[in-house]
């Protein structure tokens, strides 16, 4: 299941020998030409509701991946 959380962060969900994992992710379609997923993180889920804290970690790695990308595109010219 593909689930959005909160902003632009994503929660992939899966059920595997009876233990819930959850992977956060956020979308990148700057280019026009191709869309990516990008994977920030994972968890073992063990209550029902996910953390606030797991949110947050993904936004911060969010915002530092684009940070990036603007910085090495930059430098490209």
């Amino acid at each position: 299941m593909f689930k959005k959380l909160k902003g632009e962060i994503w929660e992939f969900r899966t059920l595997f020998n009876k233990t819930y994992f959850r992977i956060f992710a956020f979308w990148d379609k700057e280019n026009k030409q191709e869309t990516l997923v990008l994977a920030t993180h994972g968890i073992i889920k063990k209550t029902g509701k996910t953390q606030d804290k797991e949110i947050e970690k993904a936004e911060q790695i969010r915002l530092k991946y684009f940070e990036l990308k603007k910085e090495n595109n930059g430098n490209k010219k």
